[in-house]
């Protein structure tokens, strides 16, 4: 077990590392968006407002989610959750 970890550490750093980007593309992306990737970035304001709609999609259905995970407020007696619940699935 403790080698399985010490490998996938090895390979999180490592694979992390990799992941950034070389001197020549860090240098050509605009700003707030170095050394994050490969290749030249965002380019224009439409792949901007792509960038902010998929951040804004991806908030909305973590919060979303998590809301509805913790307090569902399911109270109805014939709701599909009791029949798992009360037969003791």
């Amino acid at each position: 077990m403790k080698k399985i970890l010490s490998i996938f550490t090895i390979l999180i750093f490592l694979g992390n590392q990799l992941s950034w980007a070389c001197d020549v593309c860090e240098k050509n992306q605009p700003a707030g968006f170095e050394n994050i990737t490969h290749g030249p970035g965002p380019s224009g304001t439409l792949d901007y407002i792509i960038i902010w709609v998929g951040i804004i999609i991806v908030a909305a259905t973590l919060f979303l989610s998590l809301k509805y995970l913790i307090r569902p407020k399911e109270n109805n007696p014939d709701h599909i959750k009791n029949i798992v619940k009360n037969e003791g699935f």
